[in-house]
């Protein structure tokens, strides 16, 4: 991602700024459509991830569908190519005007999260003289073995309908008249590295599918959600993921009846590895027992490390001295705000440049202006 040609181009620009290298998101995506493409599979880009519009329209282009969680995500999608027809709309708490927006531009599916959102989605299909498609989001109760704030497949979570309320929704859906149900949504998780998982959750909805299939009840869908993990300890060894084997676990493991449609809901897997948040050392500090890195770019620009404890790369890309070991920290006013503790980087000084790796998902949609600092811009590799 950093070659010196690169790297003199990236001094230019006033830090801290968001790096977006494009042509590796390109190779991501035909990556991924080459993994899924065999089997048929529909994937959709959860826009949570990352909204930036143009990385929205590389990824729009490629054919992708969406997946939002806010009607705001809903028009950000439209507006930078998706077809309503590719939309699927999430979330434990859609709101009434989020749900009329969705449904006046008619988007592929509602995937409803509880018996109430049912009824409040066919009221506000009846107002609308429409009849809404919706999935069925459950909660299967599996371990997602990942960082406990993103888990969502756990009954003790707040997500989906528990398998234990089924049958009450099936028989809410009888008597509603302006909703049409489709198939089912399952999503377990983010940032899953053990595939087992992804086994383990091919076996649960098989089950699950031959419940409704003994009642008679027809699925022309089933959205298994995303939730496949990056590294982000090598980001330039594992730059693409695994999607060959990622796929081949629910072709292999998931069954699937003639005509019934698969679909994904990918973010952090399709953009991360494309970004990085560049920083300029403002100051070296020697503690008593630490040496700190003060750079100028903080938990507003990446709030990973402080909200998860997550673990990011860091390279000194204008140092090329021996290495020592130093806590790279930010300038908010929190002790939570760092990137990394006894990280090895050349011996780095005032002005040197830093690379915060991994960066394409969750950062600058998680922004934020705390202590009124101005939100981080954005360098895309084909500008610079």
């Amino acid at each position: 991602m950093f070659d010196r040609q690169t790297i003199a181009k990236l001094q230019k620009f006033p830090t801290p700024f968001y790096y977006y290298d494009l042509e590796m998101l390109r190779k991501n995506l035909a990556a991924l459509k080459n993994a899924s493409s065999p089997y048929g599979y529909h994937v959709h880009y959860a826009l949570k991830a990352n909204a930036d519009e143009r990385v929205l329209q590389l990824i729009s282009e490629a054919g992708l569908g969406a997946d939002c969680v806010s009607g705001n995500e809903i028009i950000r999608a439209l507006e930078t190519g998706f077809p309503a027809a590719k939309i699927v709309f999430a979330g434990v708490g859609k709101t009434d005007e989020e749900i009329r927006f969705a449904i006046e531009r008619d988007i592929h599916c509602l995937n409803c999260e509880s018996i109430q959102e049912l009824e409040v989605v066919n009221d506000l299909a009846r107002q609308a003289g429409k009849i809404a498609r919706i999935a069925l989001r459950i909660n299967p109760n599996l371990d997602a073995k990942t960082h406990r704030y993103i888990t969502t497949g756990l009954e003790e979570n707040k997500f989906g309908i528990y398998f234990s309320k089924i049958g009450e929704a099936l028989e809410m859906l009888q008597k509603l008249t302006n909703v049409q149900f489709i198939g089912l949504h399952f999503h377990i998780g983010s940032q899953i590295t053990d595939l087992t998982v992804f086994e383990n959750l091919c076996l649960k909805v098989n089950e699950i599918r031959r419940w409704f299939r003994e009642k008679n009840l027809p699925l022309a869908v089933l959205n298994l959600g995303g939730g496949l993990g990056v590294d982000y300890d090598h980001p330039d060894r594992k730059a693409i993921p695994d999607f060959h084997n990622y796929f081949q676990i629910f072709h292999r493991h998931l069954e699937v009846p003639p005509a019934q449609q698969i679909h994904f809901e990918l973010g952090r897997s399709i953009v991360a590895q494309a970004g990085a948040l560049i920083s300029r050392v403002l100051y070296v500090k020697k503690g008593i027992n630490t040496q700190f890195v003060v750079v100028d770019a903080g938990m507003t620009e990446l709030i990973r490390p402080a909200l998860y404890h997550a673990s990011h790369k860091i390279d000194n890309l204008t140092s090329s001295k021996p290495k020592q070991k130093y806590d790279v920290v930010g300038p908010i006013c929190e002790s939570a705000d760092y990137f990394g503790k006894g990280v090895e980087l050349p011996e780095t000084g005032r002005g040197d440049l830093i690379a915060i790796r991994t960066v394409g998902a969750y950062a600058q949609v998680m922004a934020s202006q705390y202590n009124l600092r101005d939100l981080a811009k954005v360098v895309y590799s084909d500008e610079i």
